[in-house]
């Protein structure tokens, strides 16, 4: 039976801080062929979850550089996977505003044309300020505020969870 069970965010936020300046030698590093940003925020969003969905092409998985599917490095890949995801794995609210925003969410930023990159929301301090920071690939960056990044639009994935099959 598919079960729905709790995003582990403090895990996910964990392996981005510890990542964000290096590379996990279990994935390819994408740096040289279009960018990193996607495949860094799906080991963060793994973390969390620990399960991957292997539904070929539309799945949400990585197993080497020739097998993986287009969500695990595609940031618009990405978000319709977890916007439309009903099996295996994480899936997410569409775009939340910014003041709902947690730790462990994906924040997409659009250059008007399109979505070209993927950030994790590794820090926020509210109330007073609101600020929000990211770790990301590709322009490394471990807790870098979201302000200081140059965008035209952006959407807020928030996680609700993952799901899994369970006996239970």
């Amino acid at each position: 039976m598919l079960k729905t069970f709790s995003y582990q965010r403090e895990k996910a936020v964990d392996y981005a801080i510890k990542w964000a300046y290096s590379r996990n030698p279990k994935y390819f590093n994408f740096d040289e062929i279009g960018g990193d940003c996607t495949n860094f925020v799906s080991q963060c969003l793994y973390q969390g979850c620990g399960v991957m969905n292997y539904t070929p092409t539309f799945g949400w998985y990585y197993l080497d550089i020739d097998n993986r599917s287009p969500s695990w490095t595609g940031v618009s890949y990405l978000y319709q996977f977890l916007i439309s995801n009903q099996g295996v794995g994480p899936f997410a609210t569409e775009e939340i505003s910014l003041s709902e925003v947690q730790l462990g969410d994906i924040i997409q930023l659009s250059n008007g044309v399109r979505y070209y990159h993927s950030l994790f929301v590794t820090e926020v301090v509210r109330p007073t300020t609101n600020q929000i920071f990211v770790s990301a690939h590709s322009f490394d960056a471990r807790n870098r505020p979201l302000d200081s990044y140059s965008y035209q639009e952006l959407r807020v994935l928030q996680i609700q969870g993952y799901r899994n099959y369970s006996n239970e």
